[in-house]
Protein backbone atom coordinates (compact mmCIF):
# COMPACT_ATOMS: atom_id res chain seq x y z
CA UNK A 1 0.00 0.00 0.00
CA UNK A 2 2.88 2.31 0.77
CA UNK A 3 4.39 1.66 -1.75
CA UNK A 4 1.65 2.24 -4.17
CA UNK A 5 1.06 5.55 -2.81
CA UNK A 6 4.94 6.70 -3.33
CA UNK A 7 4.80 5.52 -7.06
CA UNK A 8 1.76 7.65 -7.37
CA UNK A 9 3.45 10.61 -5.50
CA UNK A 10 6.68 10.16 -7.90
CA UNK A 11 4.66 10.13 -10.91
CA UNK A 12 2.15 13.39 -9.53
CA UNK A 13 5.25 15.24 -9.26
CA UNK A 14 6.95 13.97 -12.64
CA UNK A 15 3.86 15.10 -14.21
CA UNK A 16 3.65 18.40 -12.78
CA UNK A 17 7.44 19.25 -13.50
CA UNK A 18 7.18 18.21 -16.97
CA UNK A 19 3.62 20.41 -17.33
CA UNK A 20 6.15 23.24 -15.74
CA UNK A 21 8.45 22.61 -17.99
CA UNK A 22 6.38 23.00 -21.10
CA UNK A 23 4.97 25.84 -19.89
CA UNK A 24 8.07 27.28 -19.24
CA UNK A 25 9.34 26.42 -22.22
CA UNK A 26 6.51 27.98 -24.32
CA UNK A 27 7.68 31.85 -24.10
CA UNK A 28 10.58 33.44 -25.81
CA UNK A 29 10.29 31.74 -29.25
CA UNK A 30 11.14 33.35 -32.04
CA UNK A 31 8.51 35.62 -34.16
CA UNK A 32 7.90 32.83 -36.68
CA UNK A 33 7.23 30.40 -33.95
CA UNK A 34 4.17 32.40 -33.18
CA UNK A 35 3.16 33.35 -36.76
CA UNK A 36 2.92 29.18 -37.57
CA UNK A 37 1.02 28.96 -34.41
CA UNK A 38 -1.55 31.66 -35.18
CA UNK A 39 -1.85 30.16 -38.79
CA UNK A 40 -2.67 26.77 -37.76
CA UNK A 41 -5.17 27.80 -35.28
CA UNK A 42 -6.99 29.81 -37.77
CA UNK A 43 -6.94 26.72 -39.79
CA UNK A 44 -8.36 24.77 -37.25
CA UNK A 45 -10.42 27.41 -35.92
CA UNK A 46 -8.74 27.76 -32.41
CA UNK A 47 -9.54 31.15 -32.46
CA UNK A 48 -9.21 31.52 -29.01
CA UNK A 49 -5.85 30.15 -29.43
CA UNK A 50 -4.65 32.03 -32.25
CA UNK A 51 -5.57 34.93 -29.84
CA UNK A 52 -3.50 34.21 -27.54
CA UNK A 53 -0.78 33.48 -29.91
CA UNK A 54 -1.08 36.55 -31.00
CA UNK A 55 -0.33 38.09 -27.17
CA UNK A 56 2.63 36.45 -27.30
CA UNK A 57 3.93 37.28 -30.61
CA UNK A 58 3.01 40.89 -29.65
CA UNK A 59 4.77 40.73 -26.22
CA UNK A 60 7.68 39.25 -27.57
CA UNK A 61 7.90 40.83 -30.99
CA UNK A 62 6.73 44.26 -30.56
CA UNK A 63 8.37 45.93 -33.86
CA UNK A 64 8.16 41.76 -36.44
CA UNK A 65 7.42 42.27 -40.05
CA UNK A 66 5.17 39.65 -39.34
CA UNK A 67 2.97 41.22 -37.08
CA UNK A 68 0.49 43.05 -39.73
CA UNK A 69 -0.48 39.90 -41.56
CA UNK A 70 -1.04 38.17 -38.26
CA UNK A 71 -3.44 40.86 -37.56
CA UNK A 72 -5.07 40.85 -40.79
CA UNK A 73 -5.26 36.75 -40.52
CA UNK A 74 -7.09 37.06 -37.43
CA UNK A 75 -9.43 39.49 -38.22
CA UNK A 76 -10.45 37.59 -41.20
CA UNK A 77 -10.18 34.30 -39.19
CA UNK A 78 -13.30 35.83 -36.87
CA UNK A 79 -14.93 37.48 -39.77
CA UNK A 80 -15.60 34.20 -40.96
CA UNK A 81 -16.20 32.61 -37.60
CA UNK A 82 -18.93 35.62 -37.41
CA UNK A 83 -16.97 37.03 -34.38
CA UNK A 84 -17.75 40.36 -35.79
CA UNK A 85 -16.57 42.41 -32.55
CA UNK A 86 -13.53 40.82 -32.49
CA UNK A 87 -12.83 41.09 -36.25
CA UNK A 88 -13.36 44.64 -35.52
CA UNK A 89 -11.17 45.08 -32.63
CA UNK A 90 -8.26 43.50 -34.96
CA UNK A 91 -8.70 45.74 -37.84
CA UNK A 92 -8.88 49.06 -35.59
CA UNK A 93 -5.52 47.28 -34.31
CA UNK A 94 -4.41 47.38 -37.70
CA UNK A 95 -5.12 50.55 -38.60
CA UNK A 96 -3.94 52.03 -35.18
CA UNK A 97 -0.05 50.39 -35.57
CA UNK A 98 0.78 49.56 -39.62
CA UNK A 99 -2.11 51.21 -41.74
CA UNK A 100 -0.87 53.18 -44.30
CA UNK A 101 -3.31 55.33 -46.77
CA UNK A 102 -4.01 52.29 -48.60
CA UNK A 103 -3.55 49.68 -46.11
CA UNK A 104 -6.07 52.09 -43.87
CA UNK A 105 -8.88 52.13 -46.92
CA UNK A 106 -8.52 48.73 -46.97
CA UNK A 107 -9.21 47.73 -43.29
CA UNK A 108 -11.75 50.84 -42.56
CA UNK A 109 -13.63 48.81 -45.55
CA UNK A 110 -13.33 45.49 -44.08
CA UNK A 111 -14.13 46.75 -40.23
CA UNK A 112 -17.64 48.15 -42.41
CA UNK A 113 -18.13 45.07 -43.82
CA UNK A 114 -17.98 43.41 -40.41
CA UNK A 115 -20.32 46.03 -38.88
CA UNK A 116 -22.80 45.23 -41.27
CA UNK A 117 -22.70 41.51 -41.74
CA UNK A 118 -22.96 41.69 -37.45
CA UNK A 119 -26.24 43.28 -37.66
CA UNK A 120 -28.64 40.03 -37.55
CA UNK A 121 -31.65 41.68 -35.87
CA UNK A 122 -32.45 45.55 -36.60
CA UNK A 123 -34.79 45.59 -33.93
CA UNK A 124 -32.00 44.90 -31.18
CA UNK A 125 -29.12 46.59 -32.77
CA UNK A 126 -30.55 49.94 -33.62
CA UNK A 127 -27.28 51.36 -32.18
CA UNK A 128 -24.95 49.24 -34.01
CA UNK A 129 -27.24 49.78 -37.17
CA UNK A 130 -27.03 53.57 -37.10
CA UNK A 131 -23.11 53.99 -36.29
CA UNK A 132 -22.51 51.88 -39.22
CA UNK A 133 -24.32 54.31 -41.68
CA UNK A 134 -22.13 56.88 -40.10
CA UNK A 135 -19.37 55.42 -40.54
CA UNK A 136 -20.10 54.48 -43.88
CA UNK A 137 -21.02 58.18 -44.96
CA UNK A 138 -17.57 58.93 -43.41
CA UNK A 139 -15.56 56.23 -45.44
CA UNK A 140 -16.93 57.75 -48.54
CA UNK A 141 -15.81 61.29 -47.47
CA UNK A 142 -12.35 60.04 -46.42
CA UNK A 143 -11.55 57.87 -49.61
CA UNK A 144 -13.11 59.23 -52.55
CA UNK A 145 -12.52 57.45 -55.47
CA UNK A 146 -12.48 54.16 -54.14
CA UNK A 147 -12.65 50.79 -55.27
CA UNK A 148 -14.91 49.67 -52.40
CA UNK A 149 -17.14 53.03 -53.10
CA UNK A 150 -19.40 51.41 -54.73
CA UNK A 151 -20.17 48.23 -52.32
CA UNK A 152 -19.99 50.82 -49.23
CA UNK A 153 -22.58 52.67 -51.28
CA UNK A 154 -24.61 49.25 -51.67
CA UNK A 155 -24.31 49.23 -47.69
CA UNK A 156 -25.79 52.35 -47.42
CA UNK A 157 -28.39 51.85 -49.17
CA UNK A 158 -29.66 48.49 -47.85
CA UNK A 159 -29.03 50.13 -44.35
CA UNK A 160 -31.29 53.07 -45.14
CA UNK A 161 -34.01 50.36 -46.39
CA UNK A 162 -34.50 49.05 -43.78
CA UNK A 163 -34.32 51.60 -41.32
CA UNK A 164 -37.14 53.11 -43.66
CA UNK A 165 -39.31 49.66 -43.53
CA UNK A 166 -38.69 48.85 -39.70
CA UNK A 167 -39.93 52.22 -39.28
CA UNK A 168 -42.79 52.33 -41.37
CA UNK A 169 -43.39 48.91 -39.20
CA UNK A 170 -43.70 50.62 -36.23
CA UNK A 171 -46.01 53.90 -37.67
CA UNK A 172 -48.39 50.60 -39.07
CA UNK A 173 -48.75 48.85 -35.85
CA UNK A 174 -49.59 51.97 -33.97
CA UNK A 175 -52.22 53.47 -36.62
CA UNK A 176 -53.58 49.42 -35.85
CA UNK A 177 -53.47 50.33 -31.85
CA UNK A 178 -54.86 53.94 -32.27
CA UNK A 179 -52.09 55.44 -31.06
CA UNK A 180 -51.18 57.83 -34.09
CA UNK A 181 -48.89 60.47 -32.82
CA UNK A 182 -46.45 57.64 -32.07
CA UNK A 183 -46.98 56.62 -35.86
CA UNK A 184 -46.77 60.06 -37.01
CA UNK A 185 -43.41 59.98 -35.08
CA UNK A 186 -41.64 57.21 -37.09
CA UNK A 187 -43.48 58.24 -40.71
CA UNK A 188 -41.61 62.12 -39.83
CA UNK A 189 -38.26 60.03 -39.68
CA UNK A 190 -39.24 58.45 -42.86
CA UNK A 191 -39.52 61.84 -44.19
CA UNK A 192 -35.77 62.63 -43.52
CA UNK A 193 -34.79 59.39 -45.43
CA UNK A 194 -32.94 59.91 -48.22
CA UNK A 195 -35.53 56.84 -49.42
CA UNK A 196 -38.97 56.56 -50.04
CA UNK A 197 -41.36 53.53 -50.09
CA UNK A 198 -41.80 53.59 -53.75
CA UNK A 199 -37.69 53.71 -54.01
CA UNK A 200 -37.97 49.94 -52.37
CA UNK A 201 -39.59 46.52 -53.46
CA UNK A 202 -40.22 44.85 -50.29
CA UNK A 203 -37.77 41.67 -49.91
CA UNK A 204 -39.05 38.54 -49.55
CA UNK A 205 -35.89 37.13 -47.69
CA UNK A 206 -33.10 37.83 -46.07
CA UNK A 207 -31.73 40.72 -43.85
CA UNK A 208 -34.98 42.73 -44.02
CA UNK A 209 -37.63 40.62 -44.29
CA UNK A 210 -36.78 38.57 -41.30
CA UNK A 211 -37.61 41.99 -39.01
CA UNK A 212 -41.27 41.46 -40.62
CA UNK A 213 -41.83 37.66 -40.46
Amino acid sequence: MKKSLWVLIVTMFVFVGCAKKDEVSDYNKPAIHWYKKIAESITKLNLDKADEYYLSLKSEHMRSPLLPTAIIMLAHGHMESEEYLMANYYFDEYNKRFATSDGREYADFMKLKSAFLGISDINKEQKLMLDTVKNAEKFVLRHPGSPYDPLVKTILVRLHMSQYLLNENIAALYNRIDKDKGAKIYRTKNDQSPLNLNDIDLPKKGIFSKVFD
